[in-house]
């Protein structure tokens, strides 16, 4: 690893700690709301359950979407920081969000028109009890679609600032609306499904509205414009969906392919559907302290590659690396041990604790060996514009071994939904020796001078 000298970090202890801690903190909020939804609302059934579930499914696919053009706007603006200039760091999130709000509006509206296509092809063969429970809550969660993407490209840039804690104390208070709610109209006034998509669609409304105005203030270095007046820069646009769009695609794909694997464990029973959302809703905490530091690394090495310092890119990356595996470590383990008195909370039938508890015993093992290379590490190589090498790993490793083992695991060797969990963590290994070997071989640092990257 280049040495790096004292005097020239752009990142002290305190810096990172600031940036990563308000990250977990954030994350965890999130993946605690959506336990607490599956808990609210195992309370309507387990066919409310599964509803929700292979609804929330479509929902973290655009979620996703929005998030990797929300990251081409805040890799675009920390390289802008990077250099010194927050006139062009300010313009670039302007344009991101406008594009999003332009483009999420008319993803709200397809949606709306695909309802029918979704309920009979996308989701297979469901019972009736969970198709009407999943029109229900799609009917109210689709119009959250423009406040999702505003709200993430608001945080994006804010991350791209540094500046993690408005983005944690922005989620805290949609989550306690999304959770209040929730409670609310459940318990209070008995409500199915509908009691956990209003909420939804109310909290991400006010999160939206908080970001947006806490982007008004002059004094932050990227910020919207006192007077706003929105002049579409081609060059800017074409910069950040050069970063956007291969990642966006990456994780359409990669959401796409978990989906269409839903279909298959839905083929397997109520109880293999519920132990799968149950199992993704657990195990989801064990991956909180990567996906933080995933983030961080997103806006630490645009900085960096900014400033051209491709030794503090490497030294940031080996350093974060290595807190995502301690703490990954530590969280998994105290999952498993947890595990019985975890599931006993949702108060699942013998048959999906049995499954659930397989899932996430195997699950947590595998993730503290390999999931911080597999997801955390490629963030250093997106920060760095080397988006079409970790799209073309991403998309080609998803397709052929996740999915491809995924079917033979559980239908044709006879694993059922278990197969299906086997075959993502071969996926992973195989990420991580493509990723590993990009990393090692440096041709990624010369990417930030490819002529279609910011000038």
């Amino acid at each position: 690893m280049e040495k790096v000298s004292n005097e020239n970090y752009l990142f002290t202890n305190k810096d990172l700690l600031r940036l990563v801690f308000p990250l977990m903190i954030e994350q965890l909020l999130a993946v605690a709301v959506g336990m607490a939804d599956s808990l609210m609302v195992a309370s309507v059934g387990e066919s409310a359950v599964s509803a929700v579930s292979l609804v929330d499914s479509i929902n973290i696919l655009l979620i996703n979407i929005f998030a990797a053009l929300a990251t081409g706007g805040a890799v675009v603006a920390g390289q802008h920081i990077g250099r010194g200039n927050s006139e062009k760091a300010s313009e670039a999130g302007e344009q991101l969000l406008v594009f999003v709000t332009l483009i999420s509006l008319v993803v709200m509206i397809i949606m709306y028109l695909s309802r029918g296509l979704i309920l009979s092809v996308v989701f297979g063969a469901i019972e009736p009890d969970v198709a009407a429970h999943s029109n229900t809550y799609m009917l109210i969660v689709f119009a959250s679609i423009p406040f999702i993407a505003i709200y993430s490209s608001g945080a994006a840039l804010f991350r791209s600032m540094g500046n993690s804690r408005i983005t944690m104390i922005t989620s805290l208070i949609m989550n306690i609306i999304n959770v209040g709610g929730n409670a609310l109209l459940i318990y209070g006034f008995h409500r199915g499904v509908e009691g956990v998509a209003i909420p939804t669609l109310v909290s991400r409304a006010v999160a939206a509205i908080i970001i947006v105005a806490l982007l008004r203030n002059q004094s932050l270095v990227v910020h919207i414009s006192k007077k706003f007046r929105y002049k579409y820069n081609k060059e800017m646009v074409k910069n950040i969906l050069h970063i956007g769009i291969p990642n966006g695609i990456e994780n359409s794909m990669f959401q796409l392919g978990k989906i269409l694997l839903l279909s298959v464990v839905a083929g397997f029973g109520t109880s293999s559907i519920t132990a799968n959302a149950i199992g993704n809703t657990v195990i989801s905490f064990g991956i909180i302290p990567g996906m933080a530091v995933g983030l961080g690394l997103v806006t630490v090495v645009s900085q960096c590659v900014g400033a051209g310092d491709y030794g503090q890119v490497r030294y940031y990356t080996k350093k974060l690396l290595m807190y995502a595996y301690i703490s990954m470590i530590v969280l998994n383990v105290t999952i498993i041990f947890a595990c019985p008195y975890i599931l006993d909370i949702f108060h699942l039938s013998k048959e999906t604790t049995a499954i659930t508890s397989q899932i996430i015993i195997f699950h947590n093992i595998s993730a503290c060996f390999i999931w911080p290379l597999s997801f955390t590490l490629p963030n250093t190589l997106r920060a760095s514009n080397d988006v079409r090498y970790t799209m073309l790993v991403g998309v080609g490793s998803m397709w052929i071994f996740r999915i491809g083992f995924g079917l033979i695991l559980a239908k044709y060797v006879g694993m059922g939904v278990f197969g299906v969990w086997v075959a993502m963590v071969i996926d992973w290994f195989v990420r991580t020796i493509f990723f590993m070997f990009r990393y090692n071989s440096h041709k990624w640092e010369i990417s930030v001078n490819e002529p279609v990257i910011i000038k």
